[in-house]
C-alpha cells in the first residue's frame, strides 16, 4: 500500500493531518463549551453544532467552484488563512455577552468557509498526483493512506483538548469556562504546522495545484461507454438521488458522537476507570495496539524474512510497552467526556486493513457485495450501534432527573460507549468509502462534479439533522436512541427494496 507512492502524497497527507487535528480538537469540546460559556440548552447547542457541521460539508461545493476558476493551491492557502482567523476568534476569551456570541458565530462561519476551501481541494490535488500513468494504479491505496492521515489527527485531538484545559486550570488558575479558549488555541497552532509542511514540501506536489482541462477525447469515450451500458443518464441520476436520501440519515446518526453521545459521556458514564479498562483512555496505548494490528498484517503479507522479522520485533516491542504501562497504572484514571471521541478514528485506522482484507477475500470468491448493498448493510450496522446504547441506557433516569440526583445518580461502564463507537465505525467503513466509489462510478460523465457535490450536500443535510436528537434529549434515553434506530432501519429496508434498481446502474 505504501510502496511506490509519490512523495507529494505524504506531504499533502501530513498537511491535512495538522488541519484535522485542530478541527477535531475544537469539535471534541464544542457543545460542552456552548453550554458552559453561554448556558445553551442541549437542544440549542445541538442546533448550533448541526448548523456548523452542515457548513463544513456543504461549502466544499463552493470551494470547488472557486478552485476551478482560481486554482487549487491558492484556495487551499486562502482556506487556511480564513480558518486561522476563525479559530483565533474562538481562542480569545471574550466573556459571555452579545459581543462574545457574535464573535463565536462569526468564527464558525469563517471556519466553515475556510474548511470548504481547504478540504475538498486538497483531496483533488491528491487525485491530480495520480493522473500520471506510472501512478494511476496506486490511486485507491493513496486515498486509503490519506484517509488514515485524517484519522491520525482526529485520534490525538480529544486528548490534546483535555490536557490543554487541565493545564490551563491547574497552572494558570483559569476557570473551566475560560480553559476552553486555550484548547481552541491548539487549532491555531496546528494550522501553522500544517502550512509549514505544505510550503516546506511544496516542490513535491506543485504540479498538482494547477487546473488541467480534461481531455475531450477521454470524455467522449467515457460518454460513449455510458450510452453503451444501456442505462440512461436519468436512471443514473435518480439512483444517486435515492442513495443521497438514505445516507442523510446515516450521517444524522453517526455524528451524534460530538452531540448526544458526548452528553451521555458527561452525564451518565463513569468518571473514572481502573485496571485494564483504564488503559484505553491513554491514546498512546491505542497507538501501540494499532502498531500490533499492522505488524500482524505485515507478517502474513511480507515477501521477505527480513520484513517478517521486523514486524515480529514491532509486535514484541509493542506488547512489552503495553505490559510496562499496565504495571505502572495509577490507582484510578479520570475519564473526561471528550476523550470518547478518540475511539472512532482509532478504530478507523485499525480496521481499515481488516476491511480491505475481508472484501479482498470475498472478491476472490466472487462473493463481494455491491456498493449499494454495502451501504444498506452499513445502515443496519448503525442501527445496531444505537441498540447497544439502548441496552446500556436501561434503568437510567431521564436527563432532568439524572441532573437532579447529583452524586447519587447511576453511572454506567464506559464500555457501552466504546462498543457503540466500534460498531458505528464498522458502519462508516461500509458506507462512506463505498458511497463515494458508487458516485464516481455511476454519475454520468458530464455531471460527475455536480453529483459528487450532491454527496457532500447530503452529508451536510444529515449533519444539520443531528440537532433532532439533541432536542429530544429531555425524553427517556431509550426514546432518543429509538428514533435513530428506527430511521436507520427504515433507510436500510428502503435500500434493500430498491436494490435491483441500484445494482442495475453499477
Amino acid at each position: 500500500m505504501f510502496e511506490g507512492q509519490p512523495k507529494g502524497l505524504y506531504a499533502l497527507a501530513l498537511a491535512n493531518t495538522g488541519e484535522r487535528f485542530g478541527y477535531y480538537t475544537m469539535l471534541a469540546i464544542f457543545v460542552l463549551f456552548l453550554q458552559a460559556n453561554f448556558g445553551f440548552s442541549e437542544g440549542a447547542a445541538g442546533t448550533i453544532y448541526g448548523a456548523f457541521l452542515m457548513l463544513v460539508y456543504f461549502l466544499p461545493l463552493v470551494g470547488g467552484i472557486m478552485a476551478d476558476k482560481f486554482g487549487f493551491g491558492k484556495m487551499v492557502t486562502l482556506g487556511v488563512l480564513v480558518m486561522f482567523i476563525g479559530y483565533l476568534l474562538l481562542a480569545l476569551p471574550m466573556g459571555t455577552g452579545t459581543v462574545a456570541l457574535v464573535c463565536m458565530f462569526g468564527a464558525l462561519v469563517m471556519i466553515g468557509f475556510g474548511t470548504g476551501l481547504f478540504k475538498g481541494n486538497l483531496q483533488v490535488m491528491v487525485g491530480n498526483l495520480y493522473d500520471a500513468p506510472e501512478y494511476s494504479s496506486k490511486r485507491d491505496a493513496a486515498f486509503s493512506i490519506f484517509y488514515m492521515a485524517i484519522n491520525i489527527g482526529a485520534m490525538f485531538a480529544p486528548s490534546a483538548a483535555i490536557k490543554v484545559m487541565d493545564w490551563a486550570q491547574q497552572s494558570l488558575g483559569v476557570s473551566e469556562e475560560e480553559s476552553y479558549h486555550y484548547a481552541f488555541g491548539v487549532a491555531c497552532l496546528s494550522l501553522i504546522v500544517s502550512m509549514a509542511i505544505y510550503y516546506g514540501f511544496r516542490s513535491t506536489f506543485r504540479h498538482a495545484e494547477i487546473n488541467t482541462p480534461k481531455s475531450a477525447k477521454k470524455d467522449a469515450v467515457a460518454e460513449q461507454n455510458d450510452k453503451s451500458s444501456g442505462v440512461s443518464d436519468t436512471e443514473r441520476i435518480i439512483a444517486l438521488c435515492l442513495v443521497y436520501a438514505v445516507v442523510i440519515f446515516f450521517w444524522m446518526a453517526f455524528h451524534q458522537n460530538g452531540l448526544t453521545l458526548t452528553y451521555f459521556a458527561r452525564d451518565y458514564t463513569a468518571t473514572s476507570s481502573t485496571g485494564v479498562e483504564s488503559m484505553m483512555f491513554d491514546v498512546w496505548n491505542l497507538v501501540l495496539c494499532i502498531f500490533i494490528v499492522y505488524a500482524l498484517f505485515s507478517i502474513f503479507q511480507s515477501k521477505t524474512v527480513r520484513g517478517r522479522s521486523i514486524a515480529g520485533a514491532v509486535i514484541a516491542a509493542s506488547l512489552a510497552a503495553l505490559f510496562y504501562k499496565y504495571t505502572n497504572l495509577p490507582a484510578s484514571t479520570e475519564v473526561a467526556a471528550p476523550i470518547f471521541q478518540q475511539f472512532n478514528p482509532c478504530f478507523v485506522i485499525a480496521l481499515t486493513p481488516v476491511s480491505i482484507a475481508i472484501f479482498g477475500w470475498l472478491a476472490r470468491k466472487n462473493c463481494e457485495p455491491s456498493a449499494p448493498r454495502k451501504i444498506a448493510i452499513g445502515m443496519l450496522v448503525a442501527a445496531c450501534g444505537f441498540i447497544i446504547m439502548t441496552i446500556g441506557s436501561l434503568g437510567l433516569l431521564a436527563p432532568e432527573a439524572q441532573a437532579a440526583a447529583g452524586d447519587a445518580a447511576t453511572r454506567v461502564s464506559p464500555n457501552w460507549l466504546v462498543s457503540t463507537y466500534l460498531v458505528l465505525t464498522f458502519g462508516e467503513l461500509l458506507l462512506s468509502p463505498m458511497g463515494i466509489s458508487f458516485v464516481s462510478k455511476v454519475a454520468p460523465v458530464k455531471y460527475k462534479g455536480m453529483m459528487m457535490g450532491g454527496w457532500f450536500v447530503a452529508t451536510a443535510i444529515g449533519n444539520q439533522l443531528t440537532a433532532v436528537a439533541a432536542w429530544l434529549w429531555g425524553l427517556p434515553l431509550w426514546m432518543v436512541w429509538g428514533v435513530l434506530i428506527v430511521l436507520c432501519l427504515i433507510s436500510a429496508i428502503f435500500m434493500f427494496s430498491i436494490m435491483k434498481r441500484l445494482e442495475r446502474v453499477c
